[in-house]
């Protein structure tokens, strides 16, 4: 029998889980119970996909089981091995981004970012990209070329090649134009283990820059929203940043990007993994104004909005000025500001000091609040 976290696997009837062999000693060759709550969600939602409850319910209950290993269990944003003396990192992501142009980006120059990142994320210098497209029948000529041409250009600023790839074709609305997946490898330079885990009681929590910028782009072009201002999405390379937070002599815990979900999402996902407790503050948290308004007219919380060119990063608080100092020395950092705290409290639970001075739980968005995001 196959323990996690000091327990016994179950399964669904509550009984202890078989290790993949039976009584006999005999390799089973696949669990023929669903662990995911068919009753409640007997197919998937748009929800599942969305960065919340739902997508870490179903990453939890059915992936991270099924294909466990130990770099999977680290649920970090991609996974860290070593192939003789080198320590590569290795991610892959999809995009199905609607409309494919918005302002500050488009569907290609998302993808390229977006891997880029989450390379970042695990201390690596993004090196190689493959990318596959699935196109659909009527996808107008110019526009794919645009796509693929912004491609190149968001690998050339963040010094990355793309390297190999493969082209689908499917019928006629089976598609929605365009969908893009990536997988990148960088080179981790780094000793420091830079995973949820290594997040501890006393860290500060620092935000690279303003949020909520490319949910509100999205939405804004969507469905045809005028505001006072364009709001431009931040979609952007984090590697520079990344690069002179860890040449600094700030000693970094763990890095995550906000993508789906937003900081919320991120910020409970950590805490859940790390088994600590997170204080924030909201009135230290940067949001633009335009931004600010267009989610208070949408019944939206920035802190669930999704972004692509921020993150978050926790370091040992007697080191947080030097993170800092080394964070605003680079363009996508020069607004990053402190914005709470690691307790010991309880595991899992993120707060958040309020404008009028009371205390909130932050969480997860459980539904979905803008589809189709990235």
């Amino acid at each position: 029998m196959t323990e996690r976290n000091g327990f016994p696997r179950t399964g669904s009837n509550g009984a202890p889980e078989d290790d993949g062999k039976n009584t006999a000693g005999t390799p089973v060759e696949f669990s023929a119970s669903c662990p995911v709550p068919i009753s409640e969600y007997p197919q998937i939602l748009l929800a599942h996909g969305g960065g919340g409850r739902l997508t870490r319910t179903l990453i939890d209950s059915m992936f991270v089981p099924t294909f466990d290993n130990a770099m999977l269990d680290a649920k970090h944003d991609g996974a860290v091995f070593r192939i003789g003396s080198c320590r590569l990192a290795l991610s892959t992501d999809s995009y199905v981004v609607k409309p494919l142009f918005f302002p500050g980006g488009d569907i290609g120059s998302l993808a390229v970012h977006g891997t880029v990142n989450d390379l970042a994320m695990c201390g690596a210098r993004p090196l190689y990209m493959a990318a596959g497209l699935v196109l659909e029948e009527g996808l107008a000529m110019d526009t794919l070329w645009r796509i693929v041409q912004s491609m190149q250009a968001a690998a050339k600023k963040a010094d990355v090649q793309i390297v190999t790839g493969d082209t689908k074709v499917v019928d006629r609305g089976k598609g929605d134009q365009i969908f893009i997946n990536t997988a990148g490898v960088g080179l981790v330079e780094t000793s420091r283990s830079l995973k949820p885990d290594q997040v501890k009681a006393g860290d500060t929590v620092i935000l690279s820059g303003d949020i909520g910028r490319h949910g509100m782009a999205i939405m804004a072009a969507r469905e045809g929203l005028e505001f006072e201002h364009a709001i431009d999405s931040d979609s952007a390379p984090l590697n520079g940043v990344v690069a002179k937070l860890l040449n600094s002599s700030a000693y970094v815990h763990c890095m995550r990007d906000l993508t789906r979900g937003g900081l919320a999402a991120a910020l409970v996902e950590i805490a859940e993994s790390a088994g600590v407790q997170i204080d924030i503050q909201e009135t230290a948290i940067p949001v633009r104004e335009d931004v600010r308004a267009a989610c208070e007219i949408l019944g939206l919380d920035p802190l669930h909005v999704a972004n692509e060119g921020r993150f978050v990063v926790f370091v040992a608080s007697e080191e947080a000025e030097e993170a800092l100092a080394a964070m605003r020395s680079h363009p996508l950092g020069a607004t990053a500001a402190v914005i709470g705290r690691v307790q010991e409290g309880t595991p899992g639970l993120v707060t958040a000091r309020t404008r009028i001075g009371t205390t909130s739980i932050v969480d997860m968005p459980s539904g979905e609040l803008l589809p189709r995001i990235c």
